[in-house]
């Protein structure tokens, strides 16, 4: 069927739904299993993630061929700038080289920030920023953190550098709060081509950058904390941030309604700005045939599902809490293919 083209505005409030969404599992995560079991959910988040886009991205982002501690800097910088966080660069050598992420901190939105434990801001940089020596087979190279806004410090910032020998493991990240980064300088920082990165490219950049947090914490819970657990948990957050971002989803797509008929126009724009296809959208029922969220994940468990349709649950129940979503949906060879139908909430029966 044919799907009109998302707005800006809608495009951006699904970027900040799905890093909220991102936030608050993180945030129910140490409220509910403690700070060890956050850290370890975000440094396993971000080694995937590290994994699997440091390397393309250089390559893609043209870095290959700098110096390995200006090469890893001018990543994040860039990477992280097209997906519109706040972040500076600055090069001292060919062998030290910064990165400052500015408040606000993006990941840690708003006042979220006041939640987030130190150890899980170190499970970042340790998932992360201590691995890209590893990825680059260069064994000297690491990250110096100098400050952590989560811990009061004025940003997240530090330098990597690569030193005259060999690291060990746990001297690939270190700290040291009394050094401070030099004064960032736009003028020297590099960006890419206008022509090649126009903002409608840039806004679905975005999306995806925020996207990509929740698509790997998903699958990450449930290989830490089990299903059962995993769908509890993320569950019950996901929900939550459903209900606390219907009102900017519905303004940002120009519902004002509260009917069912409503709702399927909401949830189908949102999977239309998602990058989904939609097969169906009727008075009460939606369809999409893809599932961009998860795309190209192997042996992707079906609590998965679960988890990330608590999103919409939320969403619903802050649009009326007398409807309810019913599912249909079917993974096949990595092909998905959903349906929602809204309808009255079926009350429990007292015996």
């Amino acid at each position: 069927m044919t799907q009109p083209e998302p707005s800006a505005t809608l495009i951006q409030a699904v970027a900040d739904l799905h890093r909220a969404a991102f936030t608050g599992l993180v945030l129910a995560t140490v409220a509910r299993r403690g700070t060890p079991a956050a850290a370890e959910l975000v440094f396993a988040v971000f080694r995937r993630q590290q994994q699997e886009r440091f390397l393309p991205g250089l390559r893609k982002l043209g870095l290959s061929h700098l110096p390995h501690a200006v090469a890893a800097a001018q990543y994040h910088y860039l990477s992280n700038r097209i997906g519109g966080v706040s972040v500076e660069y600055m090069r001292e050598s060919d062998r030290k080289a910064w990165i400052r992420y500015a408040p606000p901190r993006w990941l840690w939105h708003g006042t979220a920030i006041c939640g987030v434990p130190g150890e899980v801001s170190r499970a970042m940089l340790r998932g992360w920023h201590a691995h890209n020596g590893v990825s680059l087979g260069n064994p000297r190279l690491g990250f110096v953190c100098t400050g952590q806004v989560a811990e009061g410090d004025p940003a997240l910032e530090g330098y990597y550098l690569e030193h005259d020998r060999d690291l060990a493991p746990e001297e690939r990240l270190r700290f040291a709060r009394h050094e401070e980064a030099p004064p960032f300088d736009p003028a020297a920082a590099p960006w890419m081509e206008a022509s090649a990165w126009p903002a409608e490219r840039l806004r679905k950049a975005h999306r995806t950058y925020a996207m990509e947090y929740l698509r790997t914490a998903i699958p990450a819970a449930i290989h830490l904390f089990g299903a059962a657990e995993a769908t509890a948990l993320l569950g019950l957050a996901l929900r939550q941030v459903g209900m606390q971002w219907h009102a900017d989803l519905a303004a940002a797509a120009g519902i004002a309604g509260r009917g069912a008929a409503d709702f399927a126009e909401l949830l189908a724009v949102i999977a239309t700005a998602q990058g989904d296809r939609l097969t169906e959208r009727g008075e009460d029922r939606v369809a999409q045939a893809s599932w961009t969220l998860m795309r190209g994940l192997p042996d992707l468990h079906p609590a998965a599902f679960a988890c990330w349709n608590a999103l919409w649950e939320g969403l619903l129940a802050a649009h009326d809490p007398r409807l309810e979503l019913a599912v249909e949906h079917r993974l096949d060879l990595g092909e998905a293919v959903f349906a929602w139908r809204i309808r009255p909430r079926r009350r429990a029966v007292a015996v």
